[in-house]
Parts: structure tokens; C-alpha cells; sequence
């Protein structure tokens, strides 16, 4: 017999309703099926919540040290830049403890300075050509050679001409904080509120650590033995630039054959290369006639923290302007710090001379070093803004040759003040200094004022320059 279709199967009657036909029976409809893992990955994605947001810096310092590399960098050109305020303080406490004389200790690290106002542009040139890390480490061993040389020339008696000879090969060691500007310009080429912060900075690296170097050398040639300071110091000057040059993403690339001449020539660089000069003497002086005045108080051994609140002050000065935005054009700026440093070096005279207070004195003291920062925060700023392209760490070290050089006049003028008249008499010489070099660039104006317009122009036809727009008004 035929098959009987399943319940299943069978097709329900249909009832008439309105216009068309309907089932009479029960619907039977589909359920709905659940949401696949592949429908809940089609979803629109949620908004992003409010606290997900990037954050901007608190101070435009964390905005330096965000970039990959910086404080890697950094804490090693820190490492490098201490030792150079002990190399000379403990050559002068090992010659004079080893030989007694001052004479013989202060005309040896005299050559030495001025051996490195003769080599350190050739090094920095090289640097230039060639890279930061394949000069640098090998220009820091060869220094390092020179200074032990000179610690085993005192240890065993050698002749005294010996101690100059080894000395004079310390002039290999590199500006460290030149390369480290160079990274800063490098890194911050197109963002001068970046580049006007880093360098606020590393002026305020320099103060510190010429601050704590005197200090720190003292204390280990008197507390342990006379080399331990020679030592030490030649430890952290090598590791700090193995450390420095290890971080290549951040090295500005070598310029191997540069078109352009040398920095001295440059448009308006031979005015700032002597503003730099003057303002050197302004250092050189004060320390020398610090340490005489408070030898004649009875105080000597204060003089190392009178002088540390200068450079306090400094520290403290070039922190704060380097989270402004200055306005105008830099030259002016940089004639008003000027100005406002031969003011301020104004007030160490008038403490001593009305005074006599050596308290007194260390916040007049205290307070012209407000006035040191911003100036070379500025100066550094247009040496940057006049080199030609390439040459980055040639001007620079030019920049602090000149500041070197100025230090060892300072002090010989000052020294010779205070002897010729009285420590009072010579807070005279870093006044003179200051205005000396305020109107430096005034008298010098005239020859330059044709080629002015061309600094951010001076790099040569073939490229431009990085830091043409370094420190730009805003």
C-alpha cells in the first residue's frame, strides 16, 4: 500500500483570508540562531575612554627625555662631563703636595689648558667628519694615557719638564657637552621650543658639574691619597663616553666632506667668539679673587662653597628659563643678558667693599649667578644658529675654547689685582669683564651689521642648514 506522509510533512489546509490564502494550522517558525564568534567580531569597536588618551608632559624636561635614547645619553655625558672640573683641582693637589710649589702645579695645568685651546677644534672637527663614537672613545683612551702618565711622573720623581709633557697630552679629551648639543639640535632640528629647553639644560649640566667636580677632588685626594682624585676621575671619564657613544639611534650623521669653512669665518662669529672670551674672564676672575677674599677673612677652606652657590644660582637660573618661551630675536637677547650680567656682577663688589662679610658676600654671589645661564643658554644658542652645516661640534668647541682661554686671562688679571692691591680690589676685574664683553658686540656692530641678516643663512648653497632655525623668536 502506498506510503502515508509523516505529521511532519503534511501540508496544513488553507483558510481564506482577506485576499489571500493562509495556513489553518500552526506556524511553524525558525528560531533565531545565537550570535557566532564571528558576528561578535563584527561588532563596532567601542569608543575609546577618556583616560586612554595621551598625555601631555608636565614640564617640557620630560618632553627631552620621552625621545628613545635620551637618558641613556645623557646620564653618560654626565658620567664624562664631571671629571673635567677634578682633573685640574687634583693635579694641582698632587704636583704641589708631591714637589711644593703652586708655581710648578699652576704653570703645568696652564699648558695643559692652553694645549686644549690648540687641539680640541681639530678633535671636534673630527669628530664632525667622522662621527662622535669612532672619535671620541679613542681621542677619551689617549687622554686618559696623559693623565697617568702624569700621576706616575709625580709617584716616581720624574723631572718637572715630564709633568708638562704628559699633561699637554690630556688635549685629546672631547667636549662632551658639545656632542651633547649636537645630539639635542640634531634631535629637536624642527622644534626650537625643544631645542631652547635642551639647551637650558645642558647649561645647567655644566654648572652642576663644575660645581661638584673642585669638590669632589678635594675630597678624595685629602681623604684617601693624592692620585685617588687623578684616579677616579679617569674612571668616570671613560665609562661615561663608552656609555655616550654606545647609544647610536641618537648621533648626528658625520659630514665627511663639508663644503662650507671653517666656523671662526663664519658670519658674526668672530664678535660672539670673543663675547665668550670676555665672559670666561668673568669666571676666572671671580674664583681666583673668591678664594683671595676669603683667605683674608681666615675662612680659605669656605671658598669652595661660597663659589658653589654661584654656579647654584646658575643651575637653578638656566632650569627655570629653559621652561619659558623667550620672545624676540636672540641677538637681543643675548645683549640684554649681558647686561644684566655686568649688573649683577656689580653685587659681589659692592658686598665686599661695604661689607666685608663673607656670609654676605655668598648671596650677592648667590644672586649674579642668576644672570650666567640665561646669557650662555642664549649664546650657545646663536653659536648654533652661525655654524655652518657639518661643523656643529667645531663651533661649539670654539664656543668654550674661548670660555677656557678667557678663565686662564681671568685669572692671571685677577690674581695680579689682588696682589698688587687687595681682594676687595679685584671683585673690580669680573665687573670690567662683564662689560667688556656687553660692549663687544656693540663696537663690533658696524663691521658686521652687513652680513647680520645672513645667520640663519650662513650654511652654503648646497644644504641647509639643521639648526638654521635653532632658538627661532617666537
Amino acid at each position: 500500500m502506498p506510503r502515508q506522509p509523516s505529521e511532519r510533512t503534511r501540508t496544513p489546509p488553507l483558510t481564506v483570508t482577506g485576499d489571500s490564502p493562509q495556513p489553518a494550522g500552526p506556524v511553524l517558525r525558525p528560531r533565531p540562531s545565537k550570535p557566532t564568534r564571528t558576528t561578535r567580531s563584527t561588532r563596532a569597536p567601542r569608543a575609546p575612554r577618556a583616560d586612554r588618551t595621551p598625555r601631555t608632559p608636565r614640564t617640557p624636561y620630560h618632553r627631552l627625555f620621552a625621545v628613545p635614547g635620551a637618558r641613556a645619553f645623557t646620564l653618560g655625558n654626565l658620567l664624562a662631563r664631571l671629571p673635567m672640573g677634578m682633573f685640574s683641582v687634583s693635579a694641582v693637589i698632587m704636583i704641589a703636595g708631591s714637589r711644593g710649589s703652586y708655581a710648578l702645579a699652576g704653570a703645568v695645568t696652564a699648558t695643559g689648558l692652553a694645549a686644549t685651546a690648540l687641539v680640541a677644534p681639530w678633535t671636534a672637527r673630527l669628530v664632525d667628519r667622522h662621527g662622535q663614537a669612532r672619535i671620541a672613545v679613542p681621542a677619551t683612551a689617549f687622554a686618559l694615557l696623559g693623565s697617568l702618565a702624569l700621576l706616575l711622573c709625580v709617584r716616581f720623581g720624574a723631572p718637572d719638564w715630564t709633568l708638562f709633557a704628559a699633561y699637554a697630552a690630556t688635549a685629546t679629551t672631547p667636549n662632551t657637552g658639545g656632542m651633547s648639543r649636537a645630539r639635542w639640535a640634531h634631535l629637536f632640528r624642527a622644534d626650537p621650543d625643544a631645542a631652547h629647553t635642551a639647551n637650558s639644560f645642558e647649561q645647567a649640566a655644566d654648572e652642576l658639574c663644575f660645581m661638584l667636580g673642585p669638590v669632589c677632588a678635594a675630597f678624595l685626594c685629602t681623604t684617601l691619597f693624592p692620585e685617588a682624585g687623578t684616579l677616579v676621575a679617569g674612571v668616570l671619564l671613560m665609562t661615561g663616553v663608552l656609555v655616550f657613544a654606545a647609544q647610536r639611534s641618537t648621533e648626528p650623521p658625520p659630514q665627511r666632506h663639508p663644503r662650507s669653512k671653517s666656523p671662526v669665518l663664519a658670519p658674526g662669529m668672530p664678535p660672539l667668539l670673543l663675547c665668550f672670551l670676555a665672559t670666561g674672564a668673568v669666571f676666572g676672575s671671580m674664583e681666583v679673587v673668591t678664594i683671595a677674599f676669603a683667605d683674608a677673612q681666615g675662612h680659605r677652606s669656605a671658598a669652595g662653597a661660597v663659589l658653589a652657590l654661584q654656579a647654584a644660582g646658575s643651575c637653578a637660573a638656566g632650569l627655570l628659563y629653559g621652561t619659558l618661551k623667550p620672545a624676540g630675536p636672540p641677538e637681543r637677547r643675548h645683549r640684554l643678558g649681558l647686561a644684566a650680567m655686568t649688573a649683577t656682577m656689580s653685587l659681589p663688589l659692592l658686598a665686599a667693599s661695604l661689607t666685608g662679610s663673607l656670609p654676605v658676600l655668598a648671596g650677592a654671589l648667590l644672586l649674579a649667578g642668576t644672570a650666567t645661564a640665561p646669557t650662555m643658554v642664549t649664546g650657545m644658542a646663536l653659536v648654533q644658529r652661525r655654524t655652518p652645516e657639518g661643523r656643529l661640534n667645531e663651533g661649539m668647541t670654539l664656543a668654550v675654547t674661548g670660555l677656557l682661554g678667557g678663565i686662564a686671562c681671568g685669572s692671571a688679571v685677577g690674581g695680579w689685582v689682588v696682589e698688587r692691591f687687595s681682594s676687595t680690589a679685584g671683585y673690580v676685574v669680573p665687573v670690567a669683564a662683564a662689560a667688556t664683553a656687553f660692549t663687544l658686540p656693540v663696537l663690533i656692530s658696524v663691521r658686521f651689521r652687513g652680513s647680520s641678516p645672513s645667520f640663519r643663512g650662513s650654511a652654503p648653497s648646497g644644504g641647509s642648514n639643521p639648526c638654521a632655525n635653532y632658538d627661532a623668536p617666537h
